[in-house]
C-alpha cells in the first residue's frame, strides 16, 4: 500500500498584479455598483466593498501604488508592515486606507489559495 502524501504540492500563489486585475473585474459596471450600494454607510461611503467593485478612481490609485512597488515588495506583500504600506501609499500619492484594504485583501486571498 502506498503511503499518503502528507505534504501535497502547494497551490500556485496569485501574483499581486493578478489580484489587482481580479479586483478590477467589476469596476464601474452595473453589477458592481449594485453590489457596492449594499455596503454604503451613513456617510455615503463604502470602502469595504472597494475590493469587490472599485470605482475608477480607486482602481487607478491601486494601479499607481502597485506600479511603484519594488519586485521584493510585491513578492513579499504579506510581510509589509503598516508603515511600509503607508509609505508606498504616500509615495504613490494614493489613499493609504484603500491601499491597506487592498493589501489585506490580497493576503487573505493568498491564504485561501494556498
Amino acid at each position: 500500500m502506498a503511503e499518503k502524501d502528507l505534504n501535497p504540492a502547494p497551490v500556485a500563489k496569485i501574483s499581486l498584479e493578478e489580484y489587482l486585475e481580479k479586483v478590477a473585474l467589476f469596476c464601474e459596471n452595473e453589477y458592481g455598483n449594485k453590489f457596492r450600494g449594499q455596503f454604503v454607510d451613513m456617510e455615503g461611503t463604502s470602502e469595504l466593498a472597494m475590493l469587490a467593485a472599485p470605482t475608477a478612481e480607486e482602481l487607478q490609485e491601486l494601479r499607481k501604488a502597485v506600479a511603484i512597488m519594488t519586485a521584493a515588495e510585491k513578492q513579499n506583500a504579506a510581510m509589509l508592515s503598516d508603515d511600509q504600506i503607508r509609505g508606498i501609499a504616500e509615495d504613490a500619492r494614493v489613499d493609504p486606507a484603500n491601499f491597506a484594504i487592498f493589501i489585506n485583501g490580497y493576503i487573505l486571498t493568498c491564504k485561501r489559495v494556498s
